[in-house]
């Protein structure tokens, strides 16, 4: 680790710097191989590199840099374009520093071995034959724990214009000058007690003239304090709110070597198109997008785009896009991602919500096409007949929604079959303070955040009508329902009948808000304005209060709480399902019945008890011949299968068990050390849902898939 902190900080901003270049520039070299200014670019930076790690003391970063250039320089000299196995290698050299520099900016060790990286960088293969170099006979494969930019992303510096800290310096004395103001008033105020204690005991008419016109110098005095002060905060928070703003282009420039990577893995071609990357946006904004961008790319990739054949058959280009855009309205920061794939499949979707039992023919013929194609955001919830890594295990979408949530941001989704489909998400400008209506219940303050209501009006109480149980209005020519807030967030257990005073009312205040396609109409007893708060998020003894999303301090010193939108819709719409589908909370299912196939007992016995401790009930059988037998002894729910097993491998299991009509949607899980992506395509021709591979294996993985396919 660099001792010398000042030094370590330019370091690592400098490096950060001129690794995305030469990033970008291999990019750019994946589709224009002979590109002799993008290889002398990233030549120049890599030359760069080496020489501020040598003047710190990285022996090892200059090492590696010092290969890049040895090897664009060959290329140089050969004038041959540069080739795929070589880009991959530079890929995985700019991994290594990487890690080696967050290695001396933290000391966290960074579990790589040099020599072999330098061997795989140096490797005759595919190098032109300009200056060859003494090679080891046995080039070892380079299994390193590199963590991608995406996953380590966090922005521990900004740079700031000089200009700006000067308003800000400027602003700071001006405080300091209206700060000496108001301490000053406090030896007014002193001296108007002084004046008051002897008019009390002498009744002096001078005395009540005096303190008459000190008390109007101090009002005076004090409004002229109050607006400069106000002026003055204003300035200084604009200011400070825009030394956090950063361009998207810090955060989307992050993708383009993960679509590179996802498509060649699944057999893809993908362009990645970048738009709006000039937008700017919160530092903490950008950094909490990290991962819903991540999910909705690979998302995209995973489900949307079509293999180029597909696409070819369909008449499209056999290149897929990708669209990353981000652009700003006077209230919101939008984030789309767009791909021309095949779109979302509704009838797909409700075949799916009706397999995994989320909901019921009843419950999905009262949502609208919005509704059910927002069911893709539930927890758990992917229409993949095959759980891989790259889709997240069928946990990735549920993570933007949640995400997107906590920042008080909402998502809407677009999708047209064969054309594509779009997720925006709208998020506030500012994470520091939030814009809110203030409204009260029982004469106690709540917040709603700006960016989750659509309207506020007077309800008229012959408005509120009956569909299927739920009390509802009619807003924008749709069904909406409505609810009273206090009702919903309990607040009515603390009150007597007498006190039910608002039932013989006939006009009554509302709120309409929304979360994604759900839309909500709120009573309350008043609404008492729009301001904008500094929003303080809940300890961790509170952190996930249901409905409650933070608090703010009211100018008059009252606590106020912050409602969440989405959790208020949410709680509705729960209370909805089970009134259509006849549900109660007190019915509990029956335990499930797993069939497991496995020919190490200790395996067998360790697996068993996972499975057992996780609630499930476990038939164990010692290869896949004695599952089979066992398959029509009772009803299963899903079979586990080790592969290489004596008698019949998980394979020929898994390849019977479909052959059966009555078996053809029994989720199995194989569960194996073989982990090639010819075993993975295997286990899907076999019939598997889901390919978990025993180095990665734990027990989260397997419960989680379980989850989701059962």
């Amino acid at each position: 680790m660099v001792e010398d902190k000042e030094i370590r900080d330019i370091f690592k901003v400098e490096s950060a710097d001129r690794l995305t270049r030469i990033m970008d520039g291999l990019l750019i070299l994946d589709k224009d191989p002979s590109n002799m200014v993008v290889i002398e670019d990233i030549f120049r930076e890599a030359h760069s590199l080496k020489g501020a790690a040598r003047m710190i003391g990285l022996t090892e970063v200059e090492t590696i840099s010092h290969v890049f250039e040895d090897i664009l320089g060959g290329i140089k000299k050969s004038g041959t374009s540069i080739k795929p196995e070589i880009i991959d290698r530079l890929y995985k050299g700019v991994d290594t520093i990487r890690e080696l520099i967050n290695e001396a900016a933290t000391g966290e060790p960074a579990n790589v071995s040099i020599p072999e990286i330098i061997e795989h960088l140096k490797s005759e293969k595919e190098l032109p034959k300009v200056e060859p170099e003494k090679q080891a006979e046995i080039k070892p494969e380079i299994k390193t724990d590199i963590k991608t930019d995406i996953e380590k992303f966090q922005i521990d510096t900004i740079r700031i214009n000089t200009s700006v800290l000067d308003l800000l310096m400027s602003g700071i004395g001006e405080l300091t000058v209206s700060k000496i103001r108001v301490s000053s008033r406090l030896t007014e105020v002193d001296k108007i007690i002084e004046l008051w204690e002897q008019l009390k005991k002498h009744n002096d008419m001078e005395l009540i003239d005096s303190i008459g016109n000190l008390l109007n110098k101090f009002r005076s005095a004090a409004s002229d304090d109050t607006s400069r002060l106000e002026l003055i905060a204003n300035k200084l928070e604009e200011e400070v709110r825009s030394m956090r703003l950063l361009p998207m282009s810090t955060i989307f420039n992050l993708f383009p070597r993960m679509v590179r990577d996802i498509s060649k893995q699944k057999g893809k071609e993908v362009d990645l198109i970048i738009d709006g990357g000039s937008t700017f946006a919160d530092k903490g904004i950008i950094e909490e997008m990290k991962s819903p961008i991540m999910h909705m790319i690979r998302n995209a990739i995973d489900h949307g785009i079509e293999l180029p054949e597909e696409r070819l058959k369909k008449g499209k280009f056999r290149t897929g896009i990708v669209l990353l855009k981000g652009s700003q309205t006077p209230t919101n920061i939008v984030i789309e991602v767009s791909d021309d794939g095949k779109g979302i499949d509704i009838e797909e979707i409700k075949r799916t919500a009706l397999k995994r039992k989320l909901f019921n023919e009843d419950e999905l013929a009262v949502m609208n096409q919005n509704q059910i194609q927002s069911l893709i955001f539930m927890s758990g919830f992917s229409t993949s007949s095959f759980v891989t890594d790259v889709s997240g295990r069928g946990i990735g979408l549920d993570v933007v929604r949640a995400n997107i949530e906590r920042l008080k941001g909402n998502i809407e989704i677009d999708s047209k079959p064969n054309i594509g489909c779009t997720i925006k998400i709208l998020l506030p400008i500012t994470l520091a303070t939030a814009r809110v209506f203030i409204i009260s219940i029982d004469k106690i303050f709540y917040a709603i955040p700006v960016e989750s209501i659509k309207t506020n009006s007077l309800i008229h109480k012959k408005d509120i009508f009956t569909i299927e149980g739920r009390e509802t209005i009619i807003h924008e020519d749709k069904p909406v329902s409505i609810v009273k807030l206090s009702e919903l967030l309990q607040l009515n257990k603390l009150k007597t009948e007498d006190e039910h005073s608002d039932s013989k009312a006939e006009v009554f205040p509302c709120i309409i808000i929304f979360s994604g396609p759900e839309t909500l109409a709120l009573i309350v007893d008043e609404v008492i304005e729009e301001q904008e708060i500094v929003l303080k998020p809940q300890g961790r003894i509170l952190k996930r209060v249901r409905n409650i999303i933070g608090a703010t301090i009211l100018g008059t010193g009252e606590v106020c709480m912050v409602l969440n939108p989405h959790d208020l819709i949410r709680t509705v719409r729960k209370k909805e399902i089970s009134l259509i589908a006849g549900k109660h909370e007190e019915e509990q299912e029956s335990k499930k019945i797993i069939l497991m196939a496995e020919d190490s007992i200790t395996t067998r016995t360790q697996v068993k008890r996972i499975l057992e401790g996780a609630g499930y009930d476990v038939v164990a059988a010692v290869d896949g011949l004695d599952a089979y037998n066992k398959l029509n002894s009772r009803p299963f729910d899903a079979i586990i299968s080790d592969i290489n097993m004596p008698n019949m491998d998980g394979l020929t299991l898994a390849a019977k068990v479909r052959e059966n009509k009555n078996y053809k949607e029994m989720p199995i899980i194989l569960v194996t050390s073989l982990s090639s992506e010819e075993d993975k395509k295997r286990g899907i021709e076999a019939g598997a849902n889901a390919y978990i591979t025993k180095p990665s294996f734990d027990q989260k993985t397997l419960l989680d898939t379980l989850k989701r396919l059962v």
